[in-house]
């Protein structure tokens, strides 16, 4: 673990490293920062089984869509006057009285501003939330048979960032799985985003989202703290949630990661003539970075430099080795290993194109999710 992280994060590995294979969606949710995370766990350890925070990385490894953060304004006020059975689900007072306190203001960069959009944003999602399930159940009869009507004119033909049909599409699917859900209408609220493989999100604490389809590579802060509030049988916690939030708002390109070139890793010829890729996800706390390398030709080699910190690699595709100082193992996809600090790690493809991800932590000076450094 090396001494300074044991230290540090209480002898624990201070990351989670998963690959979701996600089939159906899974829960609109958020998790706490770290303040929240120690109340709500003071208060309810069952439903909060640890008091940590839990910011999180999401990298494609196939096509994947998900709900995630608030849209910009103009696209939720454009809803509320497009999409009759929302607005008539949240009320005309509550409706207008957002439209009222954004209007002209949307974009704004001042802080002023942007504190009473967010209020304001805070105001009319909750009026949605704290709908009782017979209302919500009923209002989505209303909107499903519209989204299967209207097709590409549905939600007054979409907004900027999402067509009509395409929003037709994702209310019917939507509900297919949890019928009659409050989800259907919250994906009005929140970005519709699609990540390419390869591409990633990072989200922080208390940032809103739901996972829909795809395989991800995901790599969080070490806690399984979920408030939840849609999509699911398990236990929600809507006044939480409503609560917690940041009520950022803002296009799904602001959440999208930029990666870059891995620059702590030596190929070997063969590597480097078959178009071998290592590529940094590299957020901006200390818990946790990700490092996808793709090894394309037999025989290809990749040495990576020790490193102060853990890590964890995940291969997800092809076959190959690992090796460790003197011991070699051999690797195919779902196998996963745990190197140890201060360790040179080398990676060798077999006879087919071979694919890893590696999460480590590595004490940098970045800050951590909870803010110090």
């Amino acid at each position: 673990m090396s001494l300074k992280i044991s230290e540090k994060y209480g002898e624990k590995l201070p990351f989670l490293f998963k690959v979701l294979s996600i089939r159906k969606a899974l829960s609109i949710q958020a998790h706490p920062n770290k303040k929240l995370a120690e109340q709500l766990h003071a208060k309810d350890p069952k439903n909060y089984p640890d008091d940590n925070h839990k910011p999180e990385m999401t990298i494609a490894v196939t096509p994947f869509d998900g709900l995630c953060g608030f849209r910009p304004l103009k696209e939720i006020t454009h809803f509320l006057a497009t999409v009759p059975s929302l607005r008539k689900l949240i009320g005309e007072d509550a409706a207008k009285d957002f439209e009222d306190a954004v209007s002209g203001r949307e974009t704004s960069s001042s802080a002023e501003d942007t504190e009473r959009n967010k209020k304001a944003l805070q105001i009319v999602f909750s009026a949605l939330m704290n709908q009782d399930r017979s209302t919500v159940a009923a209002g989505t009869k209303e909107l499903v048979a519209s989204a299967k009507k209207e097709g590409e004119s549905f939600a007054g033909g979409g907004g900027p960032s999402n067509n009509g049909k395409e929003l037709a599409d994702l209310v019917v699917r939507l509900n297919g799985q949890f019928e009659g859900d409050i989800g259907l209408f919250v994906l009005f609220y929140l970005n519709y985003v699609k990540l390419e493989v390869g591409e990633a999100m990072f989200l922080k604490a208390d940032d809103i989202h739901a996972y829909l389809s795809g395989d991800i590579i995901e790599c969080m802060a070490s806690s399984d703290n979920v408030v939840r509030a849609g999509f699911t049988p398990k236990f929600q916690d809507i006044p939480t949630l409503t609560s917690m939030l940041t009520y950022s708002y803002a296009p799904i390109s602001e959440q999208k990661m930029n990666p870059v070139d891995y620059p702590y890793v030596t190929l070997n010829r063969t590597a480097y003539s078959s178009s071998t890729s290592s590529t940094l996800y590299d957020p901006p706390i200390e818990e946790f970075s990700v490092v996808k390398t793709e090894l394309n030709d037999e025989g290809a080699k990749a040495t990576f430099e020790a490193l102060d910190g853990p890590s964890v690699i995940i291969c997800t595709a092809g076959s190959g080795t690992i090796s460790v100082g003197p011991k070699t193992e051999k690797v195919k996809a779902g196998y996963v290993f745990f190197v140890g600090a201060t360790a040179e790690c080398v990676l060798e493809s077999g006879a087919e194109s071979f694919t890893t991800f590696k999460a480590f932590c590595e004490l940098s000076g970045k800050e951590s999710a909870n803010g110090t450094s």
